[in-house]
């Protein structure tokens, strides 16, 4: 994960697989809501076709950096970066 990069060192911007902005407002980085926040993210994520995408980068052997914005270890790449590695583990797709 990174922080501070600028958009033109990033080869492929998946914006789709960010929170919703609803979700995003609701959780404000508060650390008691995290566990809430991840149960819901992970539920926009299940239908999420990008998600795909990004799996199959990372199986191909691509370099993933997931950025973020915030400066609270309770952040959305943190998040996806759980989720991902559930389905890897998993197997699931």
């Amino acid at each position: 994960m990174a922080r501070g990069v600028s958009k033109d060192k990033v080869d492929m911007w998946l914006r789709d697989v960010a929170p919703s902005d609803e979700l995003r407002r609701w959780f404000n980085h508060d650390p008691a809501k995290w566990d809430e926040f991840k149960r819901r993210y992970f539920e926009e994520l299940k239908n999420n076709p990008k998600v795909q995408v990004l799996l199959q980068l990372i199986k191909k052997g691509s370099n993933i950096t997931l950025l973020y914005a915030a400066k609270s270890p309770y952040n959305n790449a943190v998040a996806l970066r759980e989720y991902l590695e559930k389905l890897l583990t998993s197997g699931g797709d």
